[in-house]
């Protein structure tokens, strides 16, 4: 590999860690970015877990310092995520790698209608919805939990749904707990993947260096900004993933 391309490799880590940390979709970057460097995609899908860890230790680490994480519920929404994603990985490792660029075009037209349905509450929490008892958030968090330890390629905007529309809590504090969940599960998720000869450690490290740096940046901004903030580039993040899906970056990813 030349040695721009670990530059490049490093500038591509910066973008999806920003965000990864601060919205959702930096996978969607990283991910075809690793297959353009001729890994399969399998490969590349457990590859890219090495960055998320390193790159959620940070965020995790800076939103704590921020006083803004609550650390309590996010163990209790990620102990489900953390079961269900290590029966997502286990499913990912043998998957065919045309399938998985089918069901990653798929995941990117879900995420529109997650992006746009009830914009107003992603700028607010609901208490009301977060003192309640829940079996169902439970079943939700291990779900999606199964989709990220299968493939991580947008995760956090089914996590921030389900932390704004279902556990009331507000862009900002949603963001934190997200990183957290992210950080309990990636671990399990990237063991399977090891255990199956399904990560370049090379290229995981060199990509988690910009990752670690784009998490630093985005968690200094997200409390920084606020909601209003984060809803604009959740927005941005939006228009890239559709723009992607009708083919205009293929050239590039």
């Amino acid at each position: 590999m030349e040695w721009y391309y670990y530059l490049l490799i490093v500038a591509i880590g910066i973008v999806a860690g920003f965000l990864n940390t601060l919205a959702g979709g930096g996978s969607l970057i990283s991910l075809p970015f690793l297959i353009f460097l001729g890994l399969p995609a399998n490969v590349a899908n457990g590859t890219n877990r090495i960055a998320i860890l390193l790159q959620n230790i940070v965020g995790v680490s800076s939103f704590k310092q921020q006083k803004v994480l609550e650390q309590r519920a996010g163990l209790q929404l990620g102990l489900p995520a953390v079961i269900g994603s290590f029966l997502g990985a286990m499913l990912a490792v043998d998957i065919d790698e045309q399938l998985m660029r089918k069901i990653i075009a798929g995941i990117l037209i879900m995420m529109f209608f997650m992006i746009i349905y009830k914009p107003e509450k992603w700028l607010k929490g609901d208490d009301g919805i977060k003192s309640k008892p829940g079996i169902l958030k439970m079943i939700i968090f291990f779900f999606i939990g199964m989709y990220g330890g299968f493939i991580q390629a947008g995760v956090g905007f089914f996590l921030l749904a389900g932390l704004v529309l279902g556990a009331g809590y507000d862009l900002v504090r949603a963001n934190a707990l997200k990183v957290f969940i992210v950080l309990l599960y990636t671990p399990i998720a990237l063991i399977v993947f090891i255990y199956n000869d399904q990560v370049d450690f090379v290229a995981g490290l060199i990509l988690a260096v910009g990752n670690m740096i784009g998490a630093f940046v985005a968690s200094r901004m997200a409390v920084k900004k606020g909601s209003k903030f984060i809803r604009i580039i959740l927005l941005l993040t939006l228009i890239f993933t559709a723009a992607k899906l009708f083919g205009l970056f293929n050239y590039i990813f």
